[in-house]
């Protein structure tokens, strides 16, 4: 499956989710039933995966974990948060980054219409 692809799989379950239960959830509960929801279409997930962040000779092992990776290829970043903020998509695109990756997806699911709380963050690219 192509990036693109995963990518859409999990936009519309994401939209299957929120139109389901709406926003007002904490974040890690929209990250259980998003997991649920994509095992359940045969991606393979992992989930609070610690990404390790190299500096010169020291190696920080924990040092964050990306709220879910699909197919070792897109990197999910979920929110339950008033409004996105910059920061947010900055540190998604250094989450991407530093995991190797091309594609992510940052989810606010704490908003009227989930389509207005999603972005596609691409490494490398211009924003």
């Amino acid at each position: 499956m192509s990036e693109n692809e995963i990518t859409a799989v999990v936009i519309d379950s994401a939209l299957r989710i929120h139109r389901s239960l709406g926003p007002g959830l904490l974040e890690s509960v929209y990250e259980e039933l998003l997991a649920y929801e994509l095992s359940r279409r045969g991606l393979q997930l992992e989930r609070q995966k610690s990404i390790p962040i190299t500096y010169e000779d020291l190696v920080l092992v924990d040092a964050f974990r990306a709220d879910l990776i699909v197919d070792r290829r897109v990197l999910i970043e979920l929110k339950s948060v008033e409004a996105l903020q910059p920061v947010h998509s900055k540190q998604t695109l250094t989450y991407i980054r530093l995991a190797h990756l091309r594609i992510g997806l940052l989810i606010n699911f704490n908003v009227p219409l989930l389509k207005d709380g999603i972005k596609r963050l691409v490494n490398g690219l211009p924003e």
